[in-house]
């Protein structure tokens, strides 16, 4: 006699939590914003900074938009969220391809993966939305599928006008949310805070990996008693910012969604999650290219465009949180304590970058990120204190 086996049955998903598969998209997405962001490495000119921060605009906004409709899908299995992802994955995987020629050679490669996405995303809306009523439906069509249209029609356009009808895209896609928004979590009947706070926060994890990624290949490439001083305080710097990041702001960012959901105010939702956070993200790889140059020329002073990414990025990190932070209703006197000497220091920090050797600049700029870290752990302890 030989007893049956019971049939392996799949966990059923938490939609409150990023599942697995997510994070294994995140993978490619890794590997996307590392082949942006690679040119930062290299004495990148203001140009060519702007180039990056435009494509990486895209790019987020890709990601955002795939977040926000995952979190919205009631009901959606862990296989079928698993088959969804390996399609977005597929597609990211070829804008990360594409990525190092976007605006070249393989600028039509960028624009059949931003299509694909959409047509994924297109998808998902249509089994979260369709059968809630016609506006629904123009809506969806509008919003993910005549945009994919737009970018596939791009990759067969010539340059410049394809870029063109990217920023199009984009832009409908944005205005479309915006304008539905204040109705958007009536109709969806609210969002998940924290899968939210999950995916931000592997995002940023992404941003700051690629800072440590960073640092390591550079002091690999120059491997010298200066150049290791330097690696090991811009270190000092990305381990700051985590704490920061880790330590105050994904629970600050819990508690204003909710306060955010529990207002009915959706644009807030929709600025503090799709639009500012971009700002911060843009910040930390700003700095990791700076802090990869200051490890490979630690005695020479950094170029403009290095030094306006290192005191640029910290500046961009500390003033989106802290606009962040306002947005959520917390008051003046709470935020600027510690937004202003981080935004000040930082400011002098990336002045001085421009005639002080590089190891000096990232130095001081360590000293500022472990002063204000300690700032804000102090007045943590005080307001956690029993009275």
């Amino acid at each position: 006699m030989h007893r049956r086996r019971a049939p392996l049955r799949t966990r059923k998903r938490d939609a409150s939590r990023a599942d697995w598969m997510e994070l294994f998209f995140d993978l490619v997405f890794v590997a996307l914003v590392g082949q942006l962001s690679s040119g930062l490495h290299h004495e990148p000119t203001f140009a060519e900074l702007a180039v990056f921060l435009a494509l990486f605009a895209s790019v987020w906004w890709s990601w955002v938009n795939l977040t926000f409709t995952i979190n919205i899908q009631e009901g959606l299995s862990r296989r079928a969220l698993a088959g969804y992802m390996l399609a977005a994955m597929a597609a990211v995987g070829v804008m990360a391809v594409a990525a190092p020629e976007a605006i070249a050679d393989r600028a039509w490669l960028f624009a059949l993966g931003n299509a694909a996405l959409r047509a994924v995303m297109l998808a998902l809306w249509v089994r979260r939305s369709w059968n809630t009523g016609a506006g629904s439906r123009v809506r969806v069509l509008a919003y993910n599928g005549g945009t994919a249209v737009i970018w596939l029609v791009s990759a067969f356009t010539p340059s410049p006008f394809r870029f063109v009808l990217w920023a199009i895209a984009i832009a409908i896609e944005i205005v479309l949310l915006v304008v539905s928004a204040p109705g958007l979590l009536q109709r969806i009947g609210g969002i998940n805070v924290e899968h939210l706070a999950d995916r931000f926060g592997t995002l940023v994890i992404i941003a700051l990996g690629e800072s440590v990624l960073a640092i390591v290949i550079a002091i690999s490439t120059t491997f010298t008693p200066l150049s290791a001083v330097v690696a090991v305080l811009s270190f000092v710097i990305t381990a700051g910012l985590a704490w920061a990041m880790f330590m105050f702001g994904i629970d600050a960012m819990r508690t204003g969604l909710e306060q955010l959901v529990a207002r009915g105010d959706a644009r807030g939702v929709v600025e503090t999650v799709a639009f500012l956070p971009f700002v911060l993200v843009a910040g930390i790889m700003m700095l990791a290219g700076a802090v990869s140059l200051a490890i490979e020329h630690p005695q020479s002073a950094l170029p403009p465009s290095a030094a306006a990414s290192l005191g640029g990025g910290v500046i961009l990190f500390y003033g989106t949180n802290a606009a962040i932070t306002r947005r959520y209703g917390t008051p003046w006197r709470s935020v600027l304590p510690w937004a202003l000497p981080a935004v000040v220091l930082p400011l002098v920090v990336g002045i001085a970058a421009l005639v002080i050797p590089a190891i000096w600049s990232v130095a001081a700029m360590a000293a500022t990120i472990v002063a204000i870290v300690a700032l804000s752990e102090i007045r943590a302890r005080r307001v956690d204190a029993p009275a």
